[in-house]
């Protein structure tokens, strides 16, 4: 990866073959991990996938995982 400047900051650039394999796109956002051979990058979940998650999972918990109003209020 190489380090160029961009205006008054630096910027990254990727290696094509990076950018395919992780998939990302213009406007993701990235983080970078230390790792034993430097450094790993890792694309953070987008909105849509975030919302995806959210609208699978639609309140439900396990039977084991729920409250009773009863324990709630209990004293």
């Amino acid at each position: 990866m190489q380090i160029s400047k961009w205006g008054n900051s630096l910027a990254v650039r990727l290696p094509a073959e990076l950018v395919r394999e992780l998939g990302l796109k213009e406007g993701d956002r990235i983080e970078l991990h230390p790792d034993a051979r430097g450094l790993a990058v890792s694309r953070a979940e987008r909105p849509e996938e975030i919302l995806a998650g959210l609208r699978r999972f639609r309140g439900r918990l396990p039977a084991e995982a729920r409250l009773s109003r009863d324990e709630a209020n209990a004293r």
